[in-house]
């Protein structure tokens, strides 16, 4: 299992404060969408979980997760754009 670095990170907003941090590869987005995130289980949110996780595990391209995690923290309102 590796990391699935992202080609550009992916900024989020997190937390009651409005923290914002730059996702920067799968590892960290699995983190996010595990431990603090806005609206679990929606289809975006959990489509992006699958892709992150497949990234790691070399299933598929870290920017193929990235898309999906962009979608999934739009929906949640938590991209910063």
């Amino acid at each position: 299992m590796y990391e699935a670095w992202f080609s550009r990170p992916v900024p989020v907003v997190t937390g009651i404060s409005g923290e914002i941090k730059n996702l920067s590869n799968a590892n960290q987005a699995v983190d996010l969408l595990t431990r603090h995130w806005r609206s679990p289980g929606s289809q975006r949110h959990l489509a992006a979980l699958r892709a992150c996780r497949q990234a790691m595990n070399g299933g598929m391209a870290a920017d193929v997760a990235r898309d999906a995690l962009v979608d999934a923290a739009r929906e949640a309102h938590m991209l910063v754009e």
